[in-house]
């Protein structure tokens, strides 16, 4: 990982965006409750760091995405198109500040493909959500965090392992990566510098 990007850990936690802290949504099923900090152990223990945050040029934490087997995250069963593959990372879910820029995302998703390529896992999957056309960057990107949208990854690459609804489980095979083409890469860029942007102030209503 670069000097910007380090391992989502208990300590490092603790500097992520504040609604990230308590959050164990993928870590829990429907009605049953989880200790974070004895999942943190868990996962540390079996795993090791189990996501990726950003620093700022200040070091201040401006975005995390968090990573790692299926089998930490419980939630993945119960979503429709699940469940993930056996062989595969499973990136749940990232979080960036406003103020991040739209390489934030792109580097969490290259550390997370490093991270998998160290533990010799064959893909990355996540899941992914087909948003109605016309749907806002800000809606899609911001609003909504626990999927992707789905023409977003698969402008990286991913493909559709199976779908439910307009839920879908995408993979990105790491044995043959291909670069991202150059108009490719802009139309990505485009969409997540739009979706960071502040919100335009709403007009007031004439007298």
């Amino acid at each position: 990982m670069s000097t910007r990007v380090a391992g989502l850990t208990g300590v490092t936690l603790q500097e992520a965006p504040g609604v990230c802290h308590g959050c164990v949504w993928w870590q829990s099923r429907s009605g049953r409750a989880v200790d974070k900090r004895r999942w943190i152990e868990r996962a540390e223990t079996d795993w090791g760091a189990w996501g990726a945050v950003y620093r700022d040029d200040d070091g201040t934490v401006i975005g995390s995405m968090q990573y790692g087997p299926a089998e930490l995250f419980p939630r993945a069963w119960e979503l429709p198109a699940g469940p993930p593959s056996d062989d595969a990372l499973l990136v749940t879910c990232a979080y960036l500040l406003d103020r991040a820029s739209p390489w934030v995302l792109q580097s969490l998703f290259l550390a997370a493909i490093g991270d998998a390529r160290d533990k010799k896992a064959g893909a990355l999957e996540t899941f992914a959500y087909r948003y109605p056309e016309g749907e806002s960057a800000r809606e899609r990107f911001v609003v909504h965090r626990t999927v992707f949208p789905r023409d977003f990854l698969s402008d990286f690459g991913f493909e559709t392992v199976r779908a439910e609804g307009r839920v879908e489980l995408a993979r990105l095979e790491l044995g043959g990566l291909q670069p991202v083409a150059e108009g490719t890469r802009a139309k990505v860029l485009r969409l997540v510098k739009q979706a960071f942007s502040p919100a335009p102030a709403p007009v007031p209503p004439r007298p």
